[in-house]
């Protein structure tokens, strides 16, 4: 069953069972008023007549009537009450009855208090009211006075009434429901968009979203649900990048292995057919011991960039920048100094929270990347001041069309020189995975024939 049914079905059968009680309260409170009403009206003209013949009675006594004569006098006094239907009771014992019925119990005790008293009792399709009271008389007789009356009028009009209320609560639930049903279907509507969106998102179309722009819950679960696409949207596009960078880097992988195996392959095929020298056999041996430990760097290198791509859980510490430029500063020494380049460096930087190996690694990449740019006599400048660190050379330059290519694994701007000074394309592709990892990026900046300076600036 739909959730717009169930909840249609729940609030009808709310509104009606809510409907059902308060009419039968209204109908139960307006028949009780009536009665009320009507016995006390009756209560009322009870008293009255009592009262008056009460009166006459008396004036009946003082004449000193004879029996005859008073039955006569009773009669007469009863007719003028004849548009109520009355009995009188003496002793017990009916002297005048104006009603078309019988007393069974005269002597009855209800009848003979101060206040009236009254009995309600159906019999067939008909409501009798009985109301009676004592009559104040002198002398030593007891008199009563009983109203009998027909009151099926007021329980027919109660009964028509409650008929008209039932015809009224029908019609009125019948609409009530039409209603409920068409304004909860109309309010659930979005959720018929949101499941839309959802098969479409889940059939591939990343770029579907939800067009619920109520302000109500579903609004909200909309908006939830479309910054949940944006995120999966993201996510994927950011997993197909990486899969295409990958997949490039492979690409790229075999076409770099591919000229030093070249090399070795022919050095080794010379060496197994012809019959060399010993010097053009050193020569050839020495090739393929550089091919071999151009590959050996290649891979070294490439298997830290994946190892960098594949976990990201990196050890941060608050360590010196100091500390790291001048261990820095050791590893590059002998480097440098077999090309006859100097190495300053200067840091206003106080501590930071980096991993201590990785940094060292970024820095010493760069470094190296300067340091084949550079010539003998130049100087590389290592200087850190609040969040940025730089590393300037006075070499070549880079091209200004390829500044924004030279962070991609495998490009080289310059690959004659970068292939005969022992890179592979790998050193600032690093450089940037790492400091990305230390939410920092790499800035470049470089002019031909003047040197190129580039920057770690820490955006945490």
């Amino acid at each position: 069953m739909k959730l717009w049914i169930k909840l249609s079905l729940v609030a009808v059968l709310v509104m009606l069972g809510g409907m059902a009680v308060s009419g039968l309260a209204v109908l139960n409170h307006e028949k009780q008023y009536n009665q009320e009403k009507t016995l006390e009206s009756y209560e009322q003209q009870l008293k009255f007549t009592a009262y008056s013949l009460g009166k006459e009675l008396e004036d009946g006594l003082r004449a000193g009537y004879n029996q005859v004569t008073m039955n006569s006098y009773v009669d007469f006094v009863m007719k003028q009450f004849e548009g109520y239907q009355y009995i009188l009771i003496k002793d017990n014992q009916v002297i005048s009855n104006r009603t078309p019925y019988e007393l069974v119990k005269p002597e009855d005790e209800r009848w003979g208090g101060k206040e009236p008293y009254s009995v309600i009792f159906q019999r067939d399709k008909q409501y009798f009211l009985i109301m009676g009271q004592r009559i104040s008389v002198g002398g030593s007789s007891e008199y009563k006075l009983v109203l009998i009356q027909d009151i099926s009028q007021l329980y027919g009009d109660l009964k028509q009434q409650a008929i008209y209320s039932l015809m009224i609560y029908l019609c009125a639930a019948v609409v009530s429901v039409a209603l409920i049903f068409l304004i909860i279907r109309r309010i659930l509507t979005p959720l018929k968009e949101l499941q839309s969106a959802a098969l479409d998102i889940s059939g591939g179309n990343l770029k579907r979203r939800a067009g619920v722009r109520t302000k109500d819950e579903i609004g909200s679960v909309a908006a939830a649900f479309n910054a949940m696409a944006d995120q999966i949207e993201n996510q994927v596009t950011e997993l197909e990048q990486e899969s295409e960078r990958r997949r490039q880097l492979l690409g790229s992988l075999t076409h770099e292995m591919k000229t030093p195996m070249t090399s070795i392959i022919g050095y080794s095929d010379t060496l197994l057919n012809v019959n060399l020298k010993g010097e053009q056999m050193q020569r050839a041996l020495y090739h393929i011991k550089e091919e071999c430990s151009r590959l050996e760097r290649l891979g070294s290198k490439l298997m830290s960039l994946m190892g960098l791509y594949d976990n990201d859980s990196i050890c941060l510490e608050e360590v010196s920048v100091q500390d790291i430029f001048e261990k820095t500063a050791r590893l590059e020494a002998l480097p440098l100094s077999q090309k006859g380049i100097r190495l300053e460096y200067h840091c206003l930087m106080g501590r930071r929270r980096v991993d201590r190996d990785l940094f060292e690694s970024l820095l010493v990449n760069l470094i190296d990347n300067s340091a084949r740019a550079s010539k003998e006599g130049d100087t590389i400048f290592l200087t850190g001041e609040r969040d940025r660190i730089v590393v300037k050379d006075q070499g070549c330059g880079i091209p200004k069309e390829e500044i924004g290519r030279v962070t991609e694994a495998f490009y080289m701007v310059d690959k004659a020189r970068s292939r005969k000074e022992g890179g592979c394309g790998l050193g600032l592709a690093l450089c940037a995975r790492i400091a990305a990892l230390h939410g920092a990026r790499i800035m470049i900046e470089s002019k031909l024939g003047e040197g190129t300076e580039i920057s770690v600036v820490f955006e945490e």
